[in-house]
């Protein structure tokens, strides 16, 4: 066997086992990032239409859409998280008729209420939490709740969790940004590797013994 066989299944097999690790890697990656930890929110909260998820801790300001989705019977995010002394501010997109955000009767402890419906696209219903709201609150669009225009606000860190691969009914699984990065780093990583790999397979040779 030459050296250059040699040389080149000691690359092949460096290379195959580098691919084996990015690609283990990516998929640890993917798994925790799909179990993410979110509040145990109230029933009439998590069957909101729509059902995005935003965790917002960590953030100063936040904007949530009132009448979001196809049919304007929405909030987006419909479940959010957010830390005491956020801004939140709910910004009317101006479908599915005239909202309003209410707490539900006894939904918990944040008093949300921007007064009466309206249907004016971009109107503002500003509301900034405080310790006294921490904890989870139901909320809804009056006119629109018997057709699950539902939403569900978690303010601070001393609330029940739970590990979960979706958010709040969604379809989508959120994933971190720092997963995601991480993930697409790994992916560019696996790539070059066995890019290098098919180039030594099929110039290394060539390559060899043209320097001698």
């Amino acid at each position: 066997m030459s050296t250059d066989d040699v040389s080149r299944r000691t690359f092949i097999r460096t290379a195959g086992g580098a691919a084996g690790v990015a690609g283990a890697t990516a998929a640890t990656t993917g798994n925790a990032a799909a179990q993410e930890v979110q509040p145990v929110w109230p029933s009439g909260a998590s069957s909101g239409n729509l059902g995005t998820y935003q965790d917002a801790r960590g953030e100063s300001e936040v904007t949530v859409q009132v009448g979001a989705g196809d049919t304007g019977l929405a909030f987006d995010p419909t479940l959010l998280w957010v830390d005491p002394g956020t801004t939140i501010t709910f910004e009317w997109t101006g479908s599915g008729g005239a909202h309003n955000v209410q707490t539900v009767e006894g939904g918990g402890p944040a008093s949300l209420d921007s007064g009466d419906p309206t249907s004016e696209g971009g109107n503002t219903y500003v509301y900034e939490t405080s310790e006294e709201d921490v904890g989870i609150t139901h909320y809804h669009c009056v006119p629109h709740t018997a057709v699950g225009m539902h939403g569900g606000l978690a303010v601070g860190e001393d609330i029940e969790t739970e590990s979960t691969g979706g958010g709040g009914g969604s379809n989508a699984v959120f994933v971190p940004q720092g997963a995601r990065a991480l993930s697409i780093a790994t992916f560019v990583a696996m790539v070059s590797t066995l890019g290098l790999a098919f180039v030594f397979m099929k110039y290394g040779g060539t390559i060899t013994q043209e320097e001698k």
